[in-house]
């Protein structure tokens, strides 16, 4: 037959189909020994690793920050204090495109290119578990629109804290200074651990020097969370040690009368008592406020104070150096006395002007028909320039730099703030390492009025000023006066800081040279008898005008003739009540002109303010009818 039937092998089908089941079953056998194997891998030896792994997802450590200490003045009167607030911040490691998250962030909440930045730096620094601030303060209809929202943005959150206030606005803000937010530099030198959770930081005056009393220790808590990060429960907590609260020396109402008295004028005053250095009245105008600054003031508003002529933001009772003028008199006349070069009774002739022996160049009076023959007590009352021009050469710049040393002249004086100038005291020594040049007798001559290289800061003036109330005791100011551990009553009182006394040769030379600054305020003829007038107690003062630029030797100094920035600053120092003073002050006002007429009142309110009650504050006389002390003398 051409087609056969083809039979089927059955056995050797049964064959193949059972060799092909046993390598199955072969197969299946090993991948089930290898699945038993993995689990037994993971559920018994790496148990411990995977249950750490497992309880991580579940529980977070998070840090506490703890809360700022507040500050008070010296009446109990809260000047910085910690304001509920609400801030947006991202946990990175729960985003999987932050580009994206920020964008459709910015069209429910108006996210500032700044914050951005900010967060973009902070970002690269911190790990990925920890959240990181967006956006601070933000207002309750800024919170509703994201927080029904919510469900979009896992791992963005709304938390609720605690951020920076400063009831009183701009007053006495270049002594307490402001908080910021952590950057980069300060990220350098944090301590990390410690500020894990906080975003601010002390940025400049007591709240940069005494940060780390202020910030306190941060805190821990376990919690469990969701798998999109969210906390269900708190499981454990150690919780955070707040910042000590600080008590200043300053007083708030002297404070606002000081600042209140410059109106319209820039300088500085420093108020302090002299028995033991504590800082009643800090002042530096213009002011400016401090809150823009505690969470990012805006890029305009801070260029605007960068860039304002009067310097707002500069602290010219710091940091401002100027020649101390005729209010070094005093000081200078007490060296003359102590080391023997003038007497009491020892007068000189002033015709209006003063020349070195062999030259014919006139160092000119402020008056430039002369005081005639005067003595000590004449030439601080009136203060005459040709007495001290003569008495300075008769000392020598040595002698003087010496002596003037002593009170405090060309050194920081150590005040609890930082960012201290210490001024300048000329000498030989000075100006060659400085100038590689001799010192010449013309310079010594106006060093004795406090003009020339002599530079001196309103906060010095004011130290040296008290050393000479309160019989040659030099302290070191302080501002802070106590600090207050958190939930305690008990306050951590900060002693003074003495330093090295004063030696008195005679006392009679102290009382002559307190007397003729007496007289300077309350004598017939003193330059600041305007202010003595009405005063129910008696002031002991100097006035002084330090010129801003040189004048030709016959060239007279007028006012009205130039740029309100080249006129002359008007000083004066004071203490009261002179026969046991509890109050220094020194004023230095900017372009003021004259010492007797702008700066003695300021200094009288600013004393008023301090001895009498409110009530009873007499209205200073107008300024004006003072002598016009210390014209420019250059």
């Amino acid at each position: 037959m051409a087609d056969r039937l083809t039979l089927k092998d059955h056995f050797f089908e049964s064959r193949l189909i059972m060799n092909r089941g046993i390598l199955l079953l072969v197969f299946a056998g090993i991948l089930i020994m290898i699945l038993f194997s993995r689990l037994f891998y993971l559920q018994v030896v790496s148990h411990d690793h995977y249950t750490t792994l497992s309880e991580d997802n579940r529980v977070k450590l998070q840090p506490i920050p703890p809360n700022r200490g507040l500050i008070y003045d010296r009446n109990g009167l809260i000047l910085a204090e910690n304001l509920p607030s609400y801030r947006l911040e991202i946990t990175p490691e729960q985003i999987d495109d932050m580009g994206a998250t920020l964008n459709a962030l910015g069209k429910i909440i108006d996210i500032r290119e700044a914050d951005r930045t900010r967060f973009n730096k902070l970002l690269a620094r911190k790990p990925g578990f920890e959240a990181i601030p967006l956006m601070f303060n933000l207002d309750d209809e800024e919170v509703a629109r994201f927080s029904v929202n919510r469900h979009r943005f896992p791992g963005v959150d709304i938390t609720a804290g605690l951020a920076r206030h400063y009831p009183h606005g701009n007053i006495a803000v270049h002594a307490l200074g402001y908080v910021g937010r952590i950057d980069e530099q300060a990220l350098k030198i944090l301590d990390t651990s410690n500020y894990r959770g906080t975003t601010h930081v002390g940025k400049i005056g007591i709240e940069k020097t005494y940060e780390d009393l202020l910030h306190g220790k941060v805190g821990h808590q376990q919690v469990e969370t969701t798998a999109q990060g969210r906390v269900l429960r708190v499981l454990n907590r150690n919780p955070p040690v707040s910042g000590h609260n600080l008590y200043l020396t300053l007083d708030t109402r002297v404070q606002q009368a000081a600042e209140a008295a410059f109106g319209d004028f820039a300088g500085s005053a420093v108020a302090l008592d002299p028995d033991n250095g504590d800082i009643i009245a800090f002042v530096s105008q213009p002011t400016y406020d401090p809150n823009p600054f505690v969470n990012g003031i805006e890029y305009k508003a801070y260029q605007a104070l960068r860039e304002n002529e009067r310097e707002p933001l500069f602290n010219r009772a710091l940091r401002g150096q100027y020649p101390p003028g005729s209010t070094i008199k005093p000081f200078v006349g007490l060296a003359g006395l102590e080391l023997g070069v003038t007497g009491d009774h020892s007068r000189t002739y002033c015709p209006g002007y003063y020349t070195l022996p062999g030259n014919t160049r006139k160092y000119r009076d402020w008056k430039r028909t002369g005081h005639g023959t005067v003595n000590l007590n004449d030439s601080i009352t009136q203060s005459c320039d040709v007495y001290f021009y003569d008495l300075a050469l008769s000392l020598g710049i040595d002698n003087m730099k010496n002596y003037l040393r002593h009170f405090g002249f060309g050194r920081a004086t150590g005040v609890d703030i930082v960012g201290e100038l210490p001024g300048l005291l000329p000498s030989r020594e000075w100006k060659r390492r400085r100038h590689d040049q001799p010192w010449f007798p013309g310079e010594t001559i106006i060093t004795g009025i406090g003009q020339g290289f002599f530079l001196t800061t309103p906060l010095q003036l004011a130290v040296s000023t008290a050393a000479l109330a309160n019989g040659g005791r030099m302290l070191k100011p302080n501002i802070v006066y106590a600090e207050q551990a958190a939930n305690t009553d008990a306050l951590l009182p900060h002693l003074p800081r003495p330093q090295n006394n004063i030696s008195i040769g005679e006392q009679p030379h102290w009382d002559s040279v307190i007397g003729s600054m007496i007289d300077v305020v309350h004598g017939a003829r003193g330059t600041a008898r305007a202010i003595g007038k009405n005063s129910p107690y008696r002031i002991a003062g100097k006035t002084g005008t330090a010129q801003v630029y040189g004048l030709k030797e016959e060239e007279k100094y007028d006012a009205s003739a130039i740029a309100e920035k080249l006129r002359d600053h008007a000083l004066f120092i004071a203490f009261a009540p002179a026969e046991k003073p509890t109050i220094v002050v020194a004023v230095i006002v900017e372009n003021g002109g004259s010492g007797g007429a702008v700066a003695a009142p300021i200094a009288r309110k600013i004393l008023d303010a301090y001895l009498l009650d409110p009530e009873e504050q007499p209205e200073p006389e107008q300024a004006g009818e003072a002598t016009p002390d210390e014209e420019p003398t250059e």
